[in-house]
């Protein structure tokens, strides 16, 4: 059965970065047939379609939750994960491939110090072992907040019309956008039922599922994106693309979570030493960018490896607690 589980988990991740890669390219086709600017076009991507995994993963453990049990710890440790992965793994790829990701305007400077203290928002929240309806409210108002802001600064993207898309093309793109839509979301609910059983039958609590198993594979659409962002010049799309990742993770996604279910989880020391490396990672890839400009391949490799340590003491701090559940 574990076998079985498994597989199906692996298989439902791979089914649902290909929708993620999938919806990505449409939207960007689609924007690019109404000739908007590479404004909306890179907010789409930024703030929001290289979320949805995450998204959709939060939605489903919200509706899938009952008193009697609880899944949205998946979504949590999902989101942490997530965002772990995106300033180490991700940032750290993408600069060992461009060597140096220099970072020059002041702008994308600025946003690091936002995503920096939205980051440490849903933790303060958190404190009272519980992310509730009002709470989920109060991370939506953030995310409106950041998407007024970005609005009001479109001046640093610059104007560009699109490829040309004909109507054919266009109708193409928007049924892959729907077909897309509709597999991400029942390719969250398979995954959330794969991952809670999984957590029963290794007998471990669902935030570290969502820490260290559904975070690797919703992050993927982040990092092809970025990867290609980098090695095509693009620096400013990959850096944007992981500030509005992270920033959307910690308010959109958790935000509607809690709405429709309030986010609780039965492991506090996880998740508080999950936020702690999360807080620490943040601070030293906003230093990179606001104090030292740009993030060197070195950087890069240190990245990485902090995220090594992160499961190495991710592991270490578990099976300690296996080891006192059985004494």
């Amino acid at each position: 059965m574990f076998l079985t589980d498994l597989m199906s988990f692996v298989l439902t991740c791979i089914i649902m970065v290909k929708s993620a890669e999938t919806l990505v390219g449409s939207l960007s086709r689609i924007a690019s047939y109404f000739r908007v600017t590479e404004f909306v076009v890179g907010f789409m991507i930024m703030a929001f379609a290289t979320s949805i995994p995450e998204l959709f993963t939060g939605i489903s453990s919200a509706m899938e939750s009952t008193v009697e049990s609880p899944k949205t710890s998946l979504a949590l440790g999902n989101v942490i994960g997530a965002n772990i992965i995106d300033l180490t793994l991700v940032i750290g790829i993408a600069a060992i491939l461009r060597r140096n990701i220099k970072v020059e305007t002041k702008a994308v400077r600025t946003d690091t110090v936002y995503m920096f203290l939205i980051s440490i928002l849903p933790l303060i929240l958190m404190i009272d072992h519980e992310i509730s309806r009002i709470d989920g409210v109060v991370l939506l108002f953030i995310f409106a907040i950041y998407v007024l802001r970005l609005l009001t600064q479109k001046g640093r993207f610059r104007e560009k019309i699109g490829m040309d898309i004909s109507r054919g093309e266009f109708h193409k793109n928007l049924i892959l956008f729907v077909v897309s839509i509709s597999l991400l979301f029942i390719s969250a609910h398979f995954l959330i039922e794969y991952a809670h059983a999984l957590a029963l039958e290794l007998g471990v609590p669902d935030i570290l599922i969502g820490l260290l198993m559904i975070s690797l594979g919703t992050t993927l659409p982040e990092l092809t994106f970025e990867t290609k962002a980098v090695l095509s010049e693009h620096q400013y799309m990959a850096l944007g693309d992981l500030i509005g990742s992270v920033i959307a993770n910690s308010t959109l996604v958790l935000g509607l979570t809690a709405i429709i279910f309030p986010i609780q989880t039965t492991d506090f020391v996880l998740f508080m030493t999950s936020a702690f490396f999360m807080l620490t990672i943040a601070f030293l890839f906003m230093t990179f960018i606001e104090a030292e400009k740009h993030i060197t391949w070195q950087e890069g490799i240190a990245l990485i490896f902090l995220y090594i340590l992160y499961m190495v003491v991710i592991l270490t701090i578990r099976s300690l607690e296996a080891v006192q559940t059985m004494g």
